[in-house]
């Protein structure tokens, strides 16, 4: 038994149970209630069908989300890799561009894709940089390459103008705008695309797939450049209207200043032609370039870039062209250039060339305007008649051009070197030309009576005058005055129409002449600037002269140039005192002849009318001592004037050029033979009422036109 010392707590002892199997009794088990113990209802049947799609939905989209974020950072890593140094991404023109100087060397025209050099971030001036910011992406500066709010904006506004989400306004910042530039860093490849037009509509694709490559690359280009360099980047690489190639070429071309010096006005217009380069090129659409000027301007005052004074002055004087681009002067010059030049420096250039000309601006503008004023004044409105005009150096150097009545026009048939017309009268000092190199003098006299010659295969021919009557005995510088034609024929027959066609040609008239009498009356076709290149020769004392437009051609940054003057005084073809005889002649013509619409008082001008059949082309060719202007009037589908002639609106335009240009020479009196010949000849004792002709002479001569008046 134990024992319990004093003070210790009492044992607890358990109750004695029978702990036998047999005694033990069975408890029931304990069921526990559960605090819901409502059954499952429809609604929440109903409710977990529901969310099953939206969870299978959730399930795939966070997994595709971190498929495209994975896609994203690989595209984004294979660009950045394979981006090249920025300074490569600069001029990414495939072709060259050609500048065009004038006789004192101010730039006129430009013909390719104009690149005016490289210019920064840096050195742009600063009007035009904050105006393309405030412009095309005000938070250039503060996003990574996209604006989420800018693409949602402009989707918005797509769509509610009834176009698709990404057509139209396409909310790209100008890191997107840079990367489409460049065409996501793809080269031109001859071999995919045909043309660079191809190769930029390809690169201008607005599919889905192309923005997220565009938006990878613009992200690509944010890692690896800086603001600055995409800047730059894009400002070498907008193209700006009328062939200009980033911010440098388009300030020159417009203004004729660099994109470092240009100012509020003139850079908010430059920024302004982002949205529609063509269609507000100023050269064409100068009040609407000025009017998205405006738009610029205030947005640049909203982005406090400028205060509201200067925002009010910039709108108050708007920008203004340079001389050069507000005239566009010589565009048909320019086309003549490019194509007479060397191939590989003009038409299929991959270089930047700089070419000088004999273009004068003062000439050409002056010329242009007397074109202008005779038309407006002189001819239907409802006319269709066009017009061609050379003004030529004594030298054959072009000063001004103009290939029909669009005078601004560019690209376009240029009638004064590429239309091959009858020349009519105007080739007879050719004729005279032959015989006075064979002696003759201008005093010598032929007889103005009717002849007929017999044509083998076409029977007889008796040609007539303008007026269908006969002077009888006359001078040659009678008959050359009065344009006879019976007297050009009898010259042209004695002295031999071989002897008459060297001289021609010799004189620079390459174009096939005929072989019939009717060679004398100009029958022949002949270009503008063939003419005046002979009439030219003529003023020279004999030699003959070859028309150029060319000085010198040189790549740009060169000061050696690569090739020279092609043209001017040539060879011999008559002897001085012969031509000087017909310079005497000829300035009867303008004197007391058919070309005295031409005359201007105090100046000593000689010329030749020329018309033919049913007045189907009319000329005017003639010279001062300084110039020669040659004129042609006439429809491009052959139908005849109506009461036009040589002597008139040709004459008119005639001197209405050189009335306009005149001080820019002062001419000095012609060199000519002035006095008379103590013993005139006749040439009737060789002249036959009937003449048989020679078959082999007049075998492959078709008598398609035969020539009237002058």
């Amino acid at each position: 038994m134990t024992t319990r010392k004093k003070g210790e707590a009492p044992l607890l002892k358990a109750d004695k149970r029978n702990l036998s199997p047999k005694k033990m009794k069975k408890s029931k088990p304990v069921v526990r209630k559960s605090k819901n113990t409502k059954p499952l209802g429809l609604l929440y049947v109903i409710r977990r069908i529901s969310l099953f799609p939206i969870r299978i939905i959730w399930a795939l989209t966070w997994r595709l989300a971190i498929v495209v974020n994975i896609l994203i950072v690989l595209g984004l890593a294979y660009f950045a890799i394979n981006l090249p140094d920025s300074s490569a991404l600069i001029d990414g023109r495939v072709k060259g561009s050609v500048t065009l100087l004038d006789r004192y060397g101010k730039v006129f025209a430009w013909r390719g894709d104009q690149f005016g050099g490289v210019i920064t971030a840096d050195s742009v001036s600063p009007f035009l940089k904050n105006a393309i910011v405030a412009t095309e992406d005000k938070r250039f500066f503060n996003h990574l390459g996209l604006s989420p709010r800018g693409i949602a904006s402009a989707i918005r506004i797509n769509l509610r103008s009834g176009r698709g989400p990404l057509s139209g306004n396409g909310g790209s910042t100008i890191t997107q705008q840079t990367a489409k530039l460049i065409c996501l860093g793809e080269p031109y490849n001859k071999e995919i695309w045909k043309t660079e037009r191809d190769y930029e509509r390809s690169c201008r694709r607005t599919t889905l797939w192309r923005k997220v490559k565009e938006a990878t690359f613009a992200l690509a280009m944010e890692a690896m450049y800086s603001k600055d360099e995409i800047l730059t980047i894009y400002l070498n690489r907008a193209f700006l209207g009328a062939g200009a190639r980033g911010f440098e070429a388009a300030s020159q071309r417009y203004f004729g200043k660099s994109a470092e010096q240009v100012n509020i006005a003139e850079a908010a217009m430059l920024a302004g032609l982002l949205k529609a380069p063509s269609r507000l090129a100023p050269t064409d659409n100068l009040s609407g370039a000025r009017a998205r000027a405006e738009i610029v301007i205030d947005l640049m005052r909203q982005q406090r870039f400028i205060t509201e004074t200067e925002a009010n002055f910039a709108i108050m004087r708007p920008a203004s062209l340079s001389l050069a681009a507000t005239a566009r002067a010589g565009g048909y010059f320019a086309d003549w250039i490019m194509a007479s030049g060397p191939i590989f420096f003009t038409r299929n250039t991959t270089e930047d060339v700089i070419i000088s000309t004999t273009l004068d601006q003062t000439i050409q503008i002056a010329t242009e305007a007397a074109v202008r004023e005779i038309f407006n004044k002189k001819i239907d409105v409802k006319s269709k008649a066009q017009v061609a005009v050379i003004v030529m150096s004594a030298d054959g150097a072009v000063r001004a051009m103009v290939g029909g009545r669009d005078t601004k026009t560019t690209g376009a048939f240029n009638r004064a070197t590429q239309a091959k017309r009858q020349t009519g009268s105007a080739f007879k000092p050719f004729v005279y030309g032959a015989a006075l190199e064979l002696g003759y003098t201008p005093f010598d006299v032929v007889s103005d009576t009717p002849v007929t010659y017999d044509i083998p295969g076409s029977g007889e021919w008796a040609p007539k005058n303008y007026n269908d009557e006969f002077a009888g005995d006359v001078t040659f510088t009678r008959a050359l005055s009065e344009s006879l034609n019976i007297p050009a024929i009898k010259i042209s027959e004695h002295v031999g129409r071989d002897t008459v066609r060297k001289i021609a040609s010799d004189f620079g008239i390459s174009n096939e002449l005929a072989n019939g009498p009717a060679l004398a009356l100009g029958a022949s076709e002949s270009t503008l600037i063939e003419m005046t290149g002979a009439y030219a020769g003529i003023l020279n004392g004999g030699s003959s002269v070859v028309p150029y437009g060319l000085k010198e051609l040189r790549l740009q940054g060169d000061f050696t140039p690569l090739a020279g003057r092609s043209g001017g005084v040539g060879e011999r073809v008559i002897n001085e005192n012969s031509a000087k005889a017909l310079v005497f002649m000829m300035y009867q013509v303008v004197q007391n002849g058919t070309g005295r619409r031409a005359k201007i008082d105090g100046v000593e001008i000689a010329g030749k009318t020329g018309t033919t059949q049913s007045s189907r082309d009319a000329w005017f060719i003639g010279f001062t001592s300084d110039f020669i202007i040659g004129v042609w009037v006439g429809n491009d589908d052959n139908t005849p004037l109506i009461g036009v002639t040589g002597g008139t609106i040709p004459a008119d335009i005639w001197r209405e050029t050189m009335a306009n240009i005149i001080d820019q020479s002062y001419p000095l009196p012609l060199a000519m033979n002035r006095g008379q010949s103590r013993n005139p000849r006749s040439l009737e004792p060789l002249d036959q009422s009937k003449k048989s002709l020679s078959k082999n002479t007049i075998l492959n001569t078709i008598w398609e036109v035969l020539i009237g008046e002058n």
